[in-house]
């Protein structure tokens, strides 16, 4: 370690977490492979770091070594007529990917605007918002395995890719070191026409009905507005914003169960229902903290953490919380939520 070790707090949007043993952030992609290999062929505890935006990092600092992805570009790719395909590095920020798209009228990750982060991380969770989700658009990704110490091709079927899951998150042990996507030709520019509306709140912003087709950059522009009313727009002078997003994810249960909750509690059909087994469907994490009795703004006495003022499910650093104030404040809406529904809501970023 030494004195320009950065603390965690400084590379995440909670900002917390003390300092590491170990810093590197390497910005070509031959050397973050190089160092990957070294951290991997010793027995020393290592952790890899996109843009902080998913990780609850602990106050006592981290015992190992800190990989920053840094690496960055975005290469065209040879595609067929009517498509696009990006090799995309891992430490392109995933916002900015985005932007790119719209403004060149490549269509099919325009709802996935101002998602914090950089992009090796965003197959890792799948994610997903308004509509849209990475893995309809994702191809490949290109994995340095922690254990053969060789780079590999992995073909998104092979990711087990689900409702903010994927292999990564049972076990699979690599650093992403690009993403392959593959995107629609719509047209030159961000006045392109999107695929149909298909989220109801998206569409209720937009002043359309579902099914609609806007544009591009009509989209972009809406899914960041409706973020920003939710604090989920870094905003360096609001605390709403030192968040991880959204904290916990929806929760998946059969429909038998989901009836025995109040009539008003929202629910969604789930696409890939089991082939066997009971038929699921999907609630309003954010709706079982609220009837919990946990609204906006909540804290715990003398907890410098709390529930965003503008949105039930990110929880915020209101200015010095700790990781440990963070984690118990997670911890009190999980035993509320399991006492008054039986639900055991899962948390969606790292806890270290």
């Amino acid at each position: 370690m030494t004195d320009a070790t950065p603390a965690l707090s400084e590379l995440t949007t909670l900002h917390v977490g003390g300092v590491p043993a170990a810093f590197f952030a390497p910005e070509a992609e031959a050397e973050l492979i190089d160092v990957a290999r070294e951290l991997w062929s010793q027995d020393e505890p290592w952790l890899i770091l996109g843009g902080g935006s998913n990780t609850v990092a602990p106050d006592e600092g981290y015992a190992g070594a800190v990989l920053r992805v840094a690496t960055r570009g975005i290469e065209r790719l040879d595609a067929p007529t009517g498509e696009v395909r990006l090799r995309i590095q891992a430490g392109e920020p995933w916002d900015y990917v985005v932007s790119v798209a719209v403004d060149n009228g490549w269509a099919g990750i325009e709802t996935l605007s101002g998602i914090p982060g950089s992009t090796g991380a965003v197959p890792v969770q799948n994610v997903g918002a308004y509509g849209q989700e990475v893995g309809t658009s994702l191809i490949a990704v290109e994995v340095l395995d922690a254990e053969s110490l060789e780079v590999r091709r992995l073909e998104a079927s092979a990711l087990s890719l689900g409702y903010r899951d994927s292999i990564f998150k049972h076990g699979y042990q690599g650093l992403i070191t690009a993403v392959e996507l593959k995107l629609m030709q719509a047209g030159t520019d961000a006045s392109a026409e999107g695929a149909p509306i298909a989220y109801a709140q998206l569409a209720a912003a937009l002043g359309v009905d579902l099914g609609t087709r806007v544009s591009l950059g009509a989209a972009r522009d809406a899914v960041i507005a409706l973020r920003r009313s939710k604090g989920m727009v870094l905003d360096p002078s609001d605390a709403d914003t030192f968040s991880a997003g959204s904290f916990f994810t929806n929760p998946i249960v059969p429909e038998s169960f989901a009836r025995a909750l109040p009539g008003d509690a929202p629910r969604w059909p789930v696409a890939d229902q089991p082939d066997d087994g009971p038929v699921l469907v999907k609630l309003s994490a954010a709706w079982l903290i609220e009837h919990s009795g946990i609204g906006r703004g909540f804290a715990l006495p003398g907890s410098r953490a709390a529930v965003s003022s503008k949105h039930t499910l990110a929880l915020t650093n209101r200015g010095g919380a700790t990781a440990r104030e963070i984690v118990q404040l997670a911890t009190f809406i999980q035993a509320r939520v399991s006492n008054d529904f039986g639900i055991n809501l899962q948390p969606e970023p790292v806890i270290l």
